[in-house]
């Protein structure tokens, strides 16, 4: 389920707005404040935001740039700010969309399927939750905010897990996978190997990706 965090400060519209989403089948985290909204934002990781400006504790426009600075992350506004200047900004600060206010429920919640339609399409080989990003299409890799480097039978490996995440992956499996993708001969002991190099790499104490199904094989089990 795609998940939206609205920051909107009027009750009625942010109650509105709510049950309109939820009806479509969003799952919503609702905000009052800034504080409030980096504070789901942080524990929810919304797919999608939804973002008036004026905020009883400050504009939209900063807590727009400080998620930006974290991730790219669609920002759609929603306010009563129309001037030329106000529009602008929000585009300038990485925002999908301006939307003011009055507006039509119908026409939002269409530009939200669209963009999280289009979401959905550009990142199916982007992984991101806060700690690890992977990036398939591009070949970068960071964790915990610092760029990893892999190895091309890694990358392979890596790639082979997070599609298939979720899936229990055997030994043979991955083996005859590796194998087809024009790697080098790999035998059991190698995959091991190359496996907890990734996790050495991916892992720290409290961020675990992949687990050792014993003598089965690896699962993904991230994201």
């Amino acid at each position: 389920m795609q998940k939206i965090l609205l920051a909107e400060d009027d009750r009625e519209l942010n109650q509105s707005l709510c049950y309109a989403l939820k009806r479509e089948g969003y799952s919503v985290a609702s905000a009052f404040s800034v504080k409030e909204a980096r504070m789901l934002y942080q524990t929810e990781r919304p797919h999608l935001i939804l973002l008036d400006v004026n905020l009883p504790d400050g504009e939209g426009y900063e807590f727009c740039r400080w998620v930006k600075e974290k991730t790219d992350i669609p920002v759609l506004f929603l306010t009563a700010r129309d001037l030329e200047e106000d529009v602008l900004r929000g585009y300038e600060l990485g925002a999908w969309d301006y939307v003011t206010k009055p507006f039509s429920m119908k026409v939002l919640l269409r530009k939200l399927e669209v963009i999280l339609r289009h979401m959905k399409s550009e990142s199916s080989l982007i992984f991101d939750d806060g700690y690890l990003r992977i990036d398939l299409n591009q070949a970068k890799f960071q964790a915990g905010g610092n760029e990893i480097s892999l190895t091309p039978t890694e990358h392979r490996l890596l790639k082979e897990l997070v599609q298939n995440r979720g899936q229990l992956l055997t030994y043979s499996i991955l083996l005859d996978r590796m194998w087809d993708a024009g790697a080098q001969f790999m035998d059991k002991h190698a995959l091991a190997v190359n496996i907890n190099r990734l996790r050495g790499k991916l892992e720290d104490s409290g961020h675990k990706y992949i687990s050792n199904v014993y003598g089965m094989g690896y699962q993904w089990i991230g994201f």
